[in-house]
């Protein structure tokens, strides 16, 4: 289990080595006025020259990244024009728009972003694995007919499509709900979580479909294995053998899946967010994007990586407690 998480360490710090060299090319080595497209279009000459100047646009292709690497882990300094600013480590870089760090830029919206993530993630993963359990256990029969029917309708039907109906319904027909007005944790625990109900049952009805699916298909193969079939012949009673012998083995593709939607939701998901006005990381890329904020974009863009392969690391990690021929692989 040592050399296991070992490897699986190695593994994540040259994945996320790769991304940051993915993620300067993709944005700093593309052709054009780089300079001028970080400074974004409201720039004048001598404010693109400093920016030229700053991210060392003027040395060789390694030694500018040299220097963004750097930055990152030691932090740098901005001129501002009339003195200096230093960007204290893990420096992201400076907004061209707001003026402000990136990294607390971030900082500030990722909690809502999480709130968002988390609950959504628990819904759907309860739904999902529930339902797909649901559908083996009632297999060959109407019951799974019908679930199966819903799936496939959920994994066709787009989140911003369940969030219009359901606002329709639950806030302006029934108003059972009052439409999201994000109020933080810290602040009022009922209200954070009575105005989050709405984007977490959207995104987990859209998500849950997938899992459903894996969940029935990764428990059918795993009821045909040979060590399930020798329980079976010795009369173990199918609700054991589903619930105690086939679970934890079925469970390892869903955990994989589970850590790839957790690690892209916490950086952000960016319909659900625009669409209940929640003011996360999803919201800040789409602003970010849309006044061409270059450093914004690339810090979101490596956090959202962070998140992915941290998320997957700790997936290994589940999966090897819950197979440990995963381990041995």
């Amino acid at each position: 289990m040592r050399w296991f998480l070992l490897r699986r360490l190695g593994g994540a710090v040259f994945v996320l080595l790769a991304l940051s060299v993915v993620v300067y090319a993709a944005f700093y080595v593309a052709p054009g006025n780089v300079a001028q497209i970080a400074c974004g279009p409201r720039c004048s000459p001598a404010q693109v020259a400093q920016v030229s100047e700053q991210l060392h646009l003027g040395d060789p292709l390694y030694t500018q990244y040299a220097h963004f690497l750097q930055g990152i882990f030691a932090g740098r300094d901005y001129s501002t024009g009339t003195g200096t600013l230093h960007c204290q480590a893990p420096c992201l870089g400076l907004s061209y728009q707001s003026d402000q760090q990136v990294t607390r830029l971030i900082l500030a919206k990722l909690p809502a972003t999480a709130s968002l993530a988390v609950g959504a993630f628990v819904l759907w993963m309860l739904l999902g694995v529930g339902t797909g359990l649901l559908s083996v256990w009632r297999r060959g029969r109407f019951t799974e007919r019908v679930l199966t029917g819903i799936t496939l309708a959920g994994m066709a039907t787009p989140v911003f499509v369940i969030g219009l109906l359901l606002i329709i319904i639950l806030v302006t027909a029934l108003q059972v709900l009052p439409f999201p007005d994000y109020v933080p944790l810290t602040e009022d625990p009922e209200q954070w979580a009575w105005n989050l109900l709405l984007p977490w049952v959207s995104l987990a009805l859209v998500s849950a479909a997938p899992y459903a699916r894996m969940t029935r298909a990764s428990m059918l193969e795993t009821l045909a294995e040979d060590h399930v079939r020798t329980f079976r012949a010795y009369g173990v009673g199918e609700r054991a053998l589903v619930g105690r012998h086939a679970l934890r083995g079925a469970l390892a593709p869903v955990i994989a899946l589970g850590a790839l939607d957790i690690g892209s939701m916490f950086g952000g998901a960016v319909l659900t967010e625009s669409l209940f006005g929640i003011p996360g990381v999803g919201r800040e890329l789409v602003d970010a994007v849309k006044h061409v904020d270059l450093p914004v974009v690339v810090g979101l863009v490596l956090v959202t990586g962070l998140f992915v392969v941290l998320a997957n690391a700790v997936a290994d990690v589940l999966q090897a407690m819950a197979d440990r021929r995963v381990v041995l692989a």
